[in-house]
């Protein structure tokens, strides 16, 4: 998935009231930029740290800059766009990309189920079961090469699991898809010591028939994709 606009260096001042961010641009402009991720961002968000915004010149928007990528150097890259994930995952389903959901002919994005809920996509294929796929971003990466899930404690997250446990248990296929923005991690684990809820109802919703998958995802400032998939640990 390419970026709609060609990305543009800047440094981060600071990020505040979540999605807000100051940047300096390259050419010296102190900007506030859009921040489109509402957890904590920890270890991605300090005084300094290199990024990648995307411009935009649509009068409908107040702030003319999105925070898409950090630059961590050496190539890698994390993204902070938590919508992103969706829209990369979309793209591969719709082609087919990903072996295990490539049975699905039918994606339908944003359909309500459970308790005012929505899930993230609805698959469906002729003589199979209904898939309820919910995709949560992964951005935390506290020891070298292990990503981590979340990265603040998450009480939505935990609904989720919930629901995604009630679909299982009714018979249709219910899956959590965790996709690791981040280029320099091989593998993820849940972050037990920052929502110890969120891991317990992870293992429930495993028991219930609740699958997990992880991807993670070749990232420049020119596209996002989807690439290969992560053991859990």
């Amino acid at each position: 998935m390419r970026f709609q606009t060609p990305l543009e260096p800047a440094t981060l001042i600071r990020r505040y009231k979540r999605f807000l961010a100051d940047i300096r641009l390259a050419d010296g402009r102190e900007v506030t930029a859009h921040c489109a991720n509402p957890g904590s961002m920890m270890g991605l968000a300090d005084e300094g740290m290199r990024i990648w915004v995307e411009p935009n010149d649509d009068p409908k928007k107040k702030l003319k800059y999105g925070w898409r990528l950090v630059d961590h150097g050496h190539g890698h890259f994390t993204g902070v766009d938590t919508s992103l994930p969706n829209k990369a995952l979309k793209a591969a389903l719709m082609a087919g990309d990903i072996p295990e959901l490539a049975a699905y002919d039918t994606v339908l994005p944003e359909q309500k189920y459970g308790e005012n809920s929505r899930i993230d996509f609805l698959l469906r294929g002729a003589d199979l079961p209904d898939a309820y796929v919910e995709v949560k971003s992964v951005t935390l990466s506290r020891e070298q090469g292990l990503a981590e899930f979340p990265d603040s404690v998450t009480a939505r997250g935990a609904k989720h699991l919930h629901e995604l446990a009630e679909m299982a248990r009714a018979g249709h296929r219910a899956m959590l898809f965790y996709l690791v923005q981040r280029t320099d991690c091989t593998r993820l684990t849940v972050a037990a010591d920052i929502d110890p809820t969120y891991a317990e109802a992870l293992v429930m919703a495993r028991l219930a028939g609740v699958e997990v998958l992880a991807y993670d995802c070749a990232i420049t400032p020119e596209e996002v994709e989807i690439r290969r998939t992560l053991p859990l640990r």
